[in-house]
């Protein structure tokens, strides 16, 4: 759902450090070259704008003009469309279907587990969730390894989308095994892109320092 809010000038972001998903916005802003503002909300300080501009009160809350929107995904689809090039989704339909199914798989199951490590910290729910996402990201590791970017010649929404959640992996204390080398390979070419290195929040950076 998208609401009117007063026009700005330039496309504004809100956005948390350290949150997964506005680092996926903040990625896509990157690889697209956009000028924005950055506002950077505390986690538990949310401010009363933002509350008036999105129901949820959530990050990424995204702000173009008279336009709102709010949930990453829609986020990171809009700026593909708004700003075409570099294209980050596949031109035919069965291509942009598959990498649609990719998104909702890193979604619905890496994500969950990273959100579940975070919020346990410890004991062992936070165990389960550190070795299924170790194991789900090493069975996919031929998958990684397959081609320059996750199933596709292309840079792509998709790495947008996975890229957060493996610079976060020593911060949720998952260590890949060596059979995981597909995975540990395309994470060191990925970081080393401009738009992923300027994506980087300080917090962030710190993550792997």
């Amino acid at each position: 759902m998208a609401v009117v809010a007063n026009k700005r000038s330039v496309m504004t972001l809100f956005s948390s450090p350290t949150c997964v998903q506005s680092h996926r916005a903040r990625i896509v802003l990157a690889e697209k070259g956009i000028t924005f503002e950055i506002t950077n909300i505390a986690s538990d300080d949310f401010p009363e704008d933002l509350m008036d501009l999105n129901p949820y009160g959530s990050v990424p809350t995204l702000v173009d003009r008279d336009l709102v929107l709010y949930y990453a995904r829609v986020i990171i689809e809009y700026l593909d469309e708004r700003f075409p090039h570099p294209p980050l989704m596949p031109v035919d339909p069965v291509s942009r279907a598959r990498a649609r199914l990719a998104l909702t798989r890193v979604e619905r199951e890496w994500y969950p587990l990273a959100k579940r490590i975070t919020r346990a910290k410890s004991g062992k729910d936070a165990d389960a969730a550190r070795k299924e996402l170790r194991d789900s990201l090493s069975a996919s590791a031929d998958v990684f390894a397959a081609k320059p970017f996750f199933l596709s010649e292309d840079f792509a929404l998709v790495d947008c989308t996975i890229l957060p959640i493996l610079w976060r992996l020593p911060q949720l204390g998952v260590e890949l095994p060596p059979q995981a080398s597909g995975v540990l390979d395309y994470a060191d070419r990925l970081f080393e892109r401009d738009s992923f290195r300027s994506s980087l929040s300080e917090p962030e950076r710190e993550m792997r320092n």
